[in-house]
């Protein structure tokens, strides 16, 4: 059995090792913010560009 070393005494590879393997990954979870914007807002841009140039 290997004896215990504590965390800040191991090598560091060794602490790569283990934070290799505590790291996970968001799986199925995006994580970027998702607010609707308010109506009142303005909009700089309109909502269809081809709108601007009909005649």
């Amino acid at each position: 059995m290997d004896k215990f070393v504590p965390y800040k005494k191991m090598s560091k590879k060794a602490r790569q090792k283990i934070d290799r393997m505590k790291r996970s990954d968001w799986g199925n979870v995006k994580p970027v913010l998702r607010v609707e914007d308010s109506p009142r807002t303005y909009r700089r841009h309109p909502k269809h560009k081809s709108s601007l140039y009909q005649e």
